[in-house]
């Protein structure tokens, strides 16, 4: 018995040491191992641990639990849920005029910008509307978040990652100022009637640099109407300057910019802004939907965007336990939608608002790397694609440039003040991959905890340790990779031709319009094509990252419109319409 107990304590010690490599680097590092967590495996729920200290250490996690808000909505939603706009009018139209008025129902888009005004100016004049008689009416009813509109998380009180969520969103509740020095000129990007601007600047023949490079900016917000100040001296050598502050409110921003593009179309808008929420007897018009969660969780994670991890996390709040969502529904939300998939680990687990702008928020470096392993079983490549890439962009695109991690590691950041962590894969030059998760939370953390999580990322990409059965290329499972493979080789033989060439036979029209009915991480399968064919709709399926699924050519918007109505109702809600 204490034989066996002595094995196993032995066996705990060697399965959870330290190597000698990183136990040097921590030493040069200067920060004390109390203030470190380290866990780091072969990739895959049952690959062995290589490394291990103060793995079930609680800490702050910072920008790291972005990736339980963004996979725990993948789990949820799928790859390709696109988030709704709703337009709606209580009136009728007769003769190009809308007799009532246009209703909008936001979902908490955090994507919706000054671009979509063209794609819903499109649909609004495919109504037959050329005049609005009644008021715009908005419903930001989905989300309860209160009338914050910066987080006061730290004193860049105007700042993008301090902008708190709406279920209206604009321009991720940013307003932009755009300064041209060498014409002397000030203006606002987007119409915007919710703020001011005062141009207080000086314009000085210097070299572009220093305290003549960039404007100084004060902003007040005693009057109802917010006022941005320009101040100091500018070179009139520089370049463009956009000025980006969260100081309005977005329903009000989309308000003005969507007013201002209607008139600029011709169509009179009569009324002003209302807010209330959308009547049962109003009828739906049309829906304008984002692009799919894929890209959003994309720029969630490699551009650390705190407010999409905010909506996102309001989103999963309603979709589990009703609207209107709630920042308590989304914690519970995500930390179910984990638990239920086993993709939780053991420990405390504090969400807050699921963006890791946060000192509450607490979690362990082994809770990090089990739902790591999870999404790497259960998507593979897919998923770690929607992570920074080392050396190639978003918070690492610098950092790894010239090493041998470039391309080679695929990554989650986070820092704030005395904390910086990293967590995500590492591939070596033999092709194994690890699951990496580094947590310092140290006085030091800064620049000696960047520099010691880079050396134990090149100590792991330079290993030529081979692949094992548990640890080898990132595919959701070896049936899934046989089935891709299968199903690969049985639409070569439907589909002989080039991808640019139709259903029918005709060749691709560039420049023509699309739908877009489907986007797939391998080839469709012969009965969803033959679904499209039954329908009397030609399409080709056109690969690049992945495989689009396109219904056309169409010659003009308007036929492509006809279509897409169709489509949306026997095929697929959320298709929308391409030009190539």
């Amino acid at each position: 018995m204490l034989r066996s107990l002595f094995v196993y304590v032995i066996l705990s010690l060697w399965l959870y040491a330290l190597p000698q490599v990183i136990n040097e680097e921590i030493r040069r590092s200067g920060i004390p191992k109390k203030d470190i967590s380290i866990y780091i495996k072969e990739a895959g729920k049952y690959g062995k641990v290589v490394a291990s200290l103060n793995a079930s250490k609680s800490r702050t996690p910072a920008s790291v639990i972005k990736v339980l808000t963004t996979y725990a909505s993948v789990l949820k939603l799928g790859f390709d849920y696109r988030w709704p706009t709703k337009f709606y009018t209580t009136g009728s139209v007769q003769n190009g005029v809308l007799q009532g008025d246009l209703l909008i129902q936001g979902f908490g888009d955090p994507t919706l910008n000054a671009e979509d005004l063209e794609q819903i100016l499109s649909e609004t004049r495919a109504k037959g509307i050329r005049q609005i008689r009644g008021d715009i009416v908005i419903d930001r009813s989905y989300f309860k978040v209160g009338s914050q509109d910066s987080s006061g998380f730290d004193e860049n009180l105007y700042s993008a990652y301090n902008a708190m969520p709406d279920a209206m969103m604009f321009n991720e509740r940013l307003v932009t100022v755009c300064v041209i020095p060498k014409e002397k000129r000030v203006h606002k990007k987007d119409v915007d009637e919710g703020y001011k601007v005062v141009d207080q600047l000086e314009h000085v023949n210097k070299p572009c640099r220093g305290k003549y490079s960039w404007p100084k900016v004060k902003i007040d917000k005693r009057e109802v109407v917010p006022t941005v100040f320009l101040q100091g001296k500018i070179s009139k050598r520089c370049g463009k300057r956009n000025i980006c502050k969260v100081i309005t409110k977005p329903y009000r921003s989309f308000y003005y910019a969507l007013k201002d593009r209607l008139m600029q179309e011709g169509i009179a808008v009569r009324g002003g802004l209302k807010l209330r929420k959308i009547p049962r007897e109003a009828k739906e018009l049309f829906t304008h939907y984002s692009e799919p969660l894929e890209e959003i969780i994309s720029e969630t994670s490699k551009e650390s965007n705190n407010l999409y991890a905010r909506h996102l996390l309001l989103l999963l709040g309603e979709k589990l336990y009703g609207a209107p969502a709630t920042v308590q529904k989304g914690r519970d939300a995500v930390k179910y939608i984990l638990d239920e998939k086993g993709a939780l680990g053991k420990g405390r687990l504090s969400i807050d608002n699921g963006s890791g702008l946060s000192r509450t928020a607490k979690m362990n470096a082994k809770q990090l790397a089990q739902m790591y392993d999870d999404a790497y079983e259960r998507y593979g490549s897919r998923w770690m694609e929607t992570l920074s890439i080392a050396g190639v962009d978003g918070t690492i695109k610098s950092r790894f440039r010239h090493t041998v991690v470039k391309k080679h590691a695929w990554m989650k950041t986070g820092t704030l003040r005395r904390v910086k962590n990293i967590g995500g894969y590492v591939q070596n030059r033999a092709g194994k991959f690890y699951t990496v998760v580094i947590i310092i939370n140290s006085s030091k953390a800064k620049y000696r905890g960047a520099k010691l999580q880079d050396e134990i990322m090149k100590w792991l990409a330079k290993s030529r340790v081979k692949p094992s059965m548990v640890s080898s290329a990132p595919t959701a499972s070896r049936t899934a990779q046989a089935k891709k493979t299968a199903s690969e080789k049985l639409f070569r033989n439907v589909k002989t031709k080039a991808l640019s060439t139709m259903k029918d036979g005709t060749k691709e029209n560039a420049g023509h319009y699309y739908i877009q009915v489907g986007s797939f991480s391998s080839m469709p399968n012969n009965a969803y094509l033959a679904k499209i064919s039954a329908l009397g709709l030609r399409y080709r399926v056109h690969r690049t990252d992945n495989y689009r699924v396109l219904i056309g050519a169409y010659s003009d918007e308007k036929s492509a419109r006809e279509a897409l109505k169709k489509v949306r109702r026997d095929i697929n809600g959320g298709a929308f319409i391409v030009k190539l």
